[in-house]
């Protein structure tokens, strides 16, 4: 089995870090925000290239209109801080155990401002900020900026595209494996062996859902023995270079039914529908009534129970969702998810996805492209 040894890309640089967190703050300006607290997690990842260790203790990124970022650490996690990718970006402030590090976040902010909050920002962070200055305010970021990661810049999405192309090998070399006679577990460790074989640093999701099970879409794979006639979903992706990939395809063990045929080219269609409704200017919303309309004439909207679609990122789910009512505009960069589906309880499921990106000549461009047909396997 061929790995594929592709190379490295470009680690992010400082100047880099430093035009992300300046479009954040501009952006929270015209929010009406007086800055962002961002925490650990993806938001500070994308902002500052740093990943702390999961700690109670407080860190926190500080982005207020006006002033230089500062990232308020703990004086033992400092010289790691220092080293992260956006240190020279941003100015670091540290505390030390004993000491209140509300104490030092507080003189950093306005003390009436309202502030957006990373959505995973500990409670007792936030309680303890607000105790030092109770004027304050708050909004998550998700409900504040939805589109803070939204748009990738040509870096992120060369990693978005290797880690679409890993993805797409993994699927190549699984339809080579036998699934008759074995548990859905085991495809699933194939699925997530083949992941990490081909650059994956982290396997989010392998699911793995064959005959009636194909008819829940998070189907956690396992003990069921796929068997001869199953129609089965894969749906798996995870981080490569520090960027999600997630696609889903539907496979038959043997020959399918005339129904079984019908439903997954209705699906393959749906899903063709909803990537030629991207493009610059169209709606989020757009991209899912393509999509489901075509599904919902057929006579099956009724068994297509989830939105199309999820932006992708440094993580595997993240705004912009494409869900009826979100009214965002699709522009240039943004990258998401295509995956219509029909699930028919007790009977079998069919799912078809791939990450695709909006690009400056007008139209959409597949980050997968292994074939959309139905696959049969052993």
């Amino acid at each position: 089995m061929d790995s594929r040894s592709d190379s490295a890309p470009t680690p992010f640089t400082a100047a880099d870090y430093r035009a992300r967190m300046a479009r954040a703050t501009e952006a929270a300006a015209d929010a009406g925000l007086a800055g962002l607290l961002v925490a650990p997690g993806p938001d500070l990842v994308h902002l500052t290239g740093y990943r702390p260790v999961d700690t109670e203790r407080l860190t926190l990124l500080v982005l207020t209109p006006g002033h230089d970022p500062v990232l308020v650490v703990p004086t033992l996690e400092a010289p790691d801080a220092d080293r992260a990718p956006g240190a020279g970006a941003l100015t670091l402030r540290d505390w030390t155990d004993g000491t209140d590090p509300y104490a030092v976040t507080a003189p950093l902010l306005d003390p009436k401002g309202r502030f957006g909050v990373s959505d995973n920002a500990w409670a007792m962070h936030l309680l303890g900020i607000q105790s030092r200055l109770p004027d304050t305010s708050y909004a998550a970021l998700t409900e504040a900026l939805p589109m803070l990661r939204a748009v990738k810049d040509a870096p992120e999405l060369a990693r978005l595209q290797a880690a679409g192309a890993a993805a797409d090998e993994a699927y190549r070399e699984i339809l080579k494996v036998r699934f008759a006679g074995r548990r859905e577990t085991d495809v699933a460790a194939d699925l997530a062996a083949l992941l990490t074989h081909f650059g994956h640093s982290q396997v989010d999701f392998t699911v793995v859902g064959s005959g009636p099970n194909g008819a829940n879409p998070h189907h956690e794979a396992g003990d069921r023995t796929i068997e001869q006639g199953d129609m089965v979903v894969l749906d798996f992706g995870g981080l490569k270079h520090g960027y999600g990939s997630d696609t889903s395809r539907t496979v038959h063990v043997g020959e399918p039914t005339a129904e079984e045929q019908r439903v997954h080219d209705l699906v393959r269609e749906a899903q063709q529908a909803g990537f030629e409704a991207v493009g610059p200017g169209a709606a989020c919303q757009d991209v899912d009534r393509a999509a489901r309309a075509l599904i919902a004439e057929a006579g099956y909207g009724e068994y297509f129970i989830h939105r199309t679609g999820h932006g992708i990122g440094v993580t595997t789910h993240e705004p912009p969702y494409m869900i009826e009512g979100e009214e965002q505009p699709l522009v240039p960069g943004m990258c998401f998810s295509i995956e219509p589906g029909v699930y028919l309880p007790g009977r079998f499921g069919v799912r078809i996805e791939d990450i695709v990106t909006v690009t400056e000549e007008g139209r959409g461009r597949r980050f997968n492209t292994t074939s959309r047909e139905l696959a049969i396997v052993e």
